[in-house]
């Protein structure tokens, strides 16, 4: 199959991809660089990418392995190709799914980094503590990665009507662009009130914009990076390494620590899988085998 093909093939494969499963950007592009990266292989070794045999495909796991890269890769770039194999076999560019005799990489997920209550507590200080407008943007974006447990996308990503519908609950647009409610407790709603009230000032002068969170750059909201810096710094004040997502993991530990079932922490977090949900669940052993590691008086015994 002459390589124009093959690039069609995968060109088609993408835009299944977002179509049907509303696949992200960044995922098709890891997706194409994956595919890409595997395509390359197989052709110095004068294969395609559409005739590969199981073979051919193990060989190149093989050496993903030998130049020690990590199983979370293998394990991607495997359901990249078995993902775009099924799209072949559906399309009938080919009748066999090469991939069904390759096993995946073993893979132990790591757990989150945990929060302690206490630091989310001086990190929320601190951010109140701040002067000005900034400081009032500042503590509501703590409020709201901490206290509603948002994904740092979707807290950019907020719109301007989806935090004055109900105050009891913010309209989130999460992965694949599905949309779901996540309640917002009485802190993170002053933090959210405080900063309605000054948010005019981060608008050019008689602008308006759509976004909770508007910035006078490209994107016409804040930017994932430019919050992730401001959260950065903040930690680093406070003595503390902490990222939003640290942030969201956080608001899941907390609330599974304090006996939230681990259903409503899935619906508030949106995930697809409960299965992901239920890594807090080995956070929380983890903390109590610790505890008691560190408190018990046999276990200090020497």
């Amino acid at each position: 199959m002459p390589a124009s093909d093959m690039d069609r093939h995968i060109e088609a494969f993408l835009e299944m991809l977002a179509a049907e499963r509303g696949a992200a950007k960044l995922t098709l592009a890891a997706y194409r660089n994956d595919l890409r990266q595997i395509e390359d292989f197989l052709r110095r070794r004068g294969v395609t990418l559409a005739a590969a045999a199981t073979d051919d495909l193990r060989r190149y796991f093989v050496q993903l392995a030998s130049a020690r890269r990590s199983p979370g890769t293998a394990a991607r770039r495997l359901s990249a190709l078995r993902q775009f194999f099924r799209f072949l076999v559906v399309e009938k560019i080919r009748r066999d799914d090469p991939t069904n005799a390759l096993d995946g990489p073993r893979l132990r997920r790591p757990l989150p980094k945990v929060l302690m209550t206490d630091d989310a507590e001086k990190l929320i200080a601190a951010a109140r503590a701040k002067d000005g407008a900034e400081g009032v943007r500042l503590a509501c974006l703590v409020e709201l990665l901490y206290g509603a447990g948002l994904r740092v996308s979707e807290l950019v990503g907020l719109s301007l009507s989806a935090a004055r519908r109900d105050p009891r609950f913010l309209i989130v647009r999460g992965k694949g662009g599905k949309e779901r409610l996540v309640p917002v407790g009485r802190p993170a709603r002053r933090a959210l009130d405080a900063y309605l009230a000054v948010r005019g000032r981060f608008l050019k002068e008689d602008a308006e914009s759509r976004w909770l969170f508007p910035s006078r750059g490209a994107t016409g909201h804040l930017t994932r990076r430019r919050c992730g810096q401001l959260i950065a710094s903040l930690a680093r004040e406070t003595g503390l390494k902490v990222s939003p997502h640290v942030l969201r993991h956080a608001f899941a530990s907390h609330l599974v620590d304090g006996g939230a079932d681990l259903r409503s922490v899935q619906e508030m977090l949106g995930h697809v899988d409960i299965a992901t949900t239920q890594i807090y669940t080995h956070v929380q052993s983890e903390r109590l085998k610790r505890l008691v590691n560190e408190a018990h008086p046999l276990a200090r015994k020497k």
